[in-house]
């Protein structure tokens, strides 16, 4: 079973910085893109930014020049860094990759809350 685990999320003041991990385990022969949304209360889930294999790089107009995505590809881990966090930032972050097991699927973790509060 291909599992997806979140980490790093918490309670941080504006203008401050987190890093989310996202790690792959189970039976898995590749992976393709890999991706952080989020869902804040009351909203749908939106893409942050996404990753593909090569290392090229999408984001979502909000978070540009602020959040920094990037892969490690032996480790099948993703990561957010986040930094100049504002309280609009405040949301559960999901992680979400392309995987192929017996075929190509997309799966999702559990979610890591991110609260920017002061």
């Amino acid at each position: 079973q291909v599992q997806l685990v979140e980490s790093g999320g918490g309670l941080v003041q504006p203008g401050g910085s987190l890093r989310l991990s996202c790690a792959a385990s189970g039976p898995i022969f590749g992976i393709n893109a890999m991706g952080w949304y989020r869902q804040a209360p009351g909203k749908q889930r939106e893409l942050v930014a996404d990753i593909t294999r090569g290392g090229t790089t999408n984001y979502a107009d909000s978070v540009k020049g602020r959040f920094t995505i990037s892969r490690d590809n032996a480790k099948n881990t993703v990561y957010l860094q986040l930094n100049s966090l504002k309280p609009e930032d405040t949301a559960v972050y999901y992680c979400n990759a392309e995987v192929l097991w017996t075929t190509w699927d997309g799966y999702w973790g559990q979610g890591t809350q991110v609260t920017v509060s002061s």
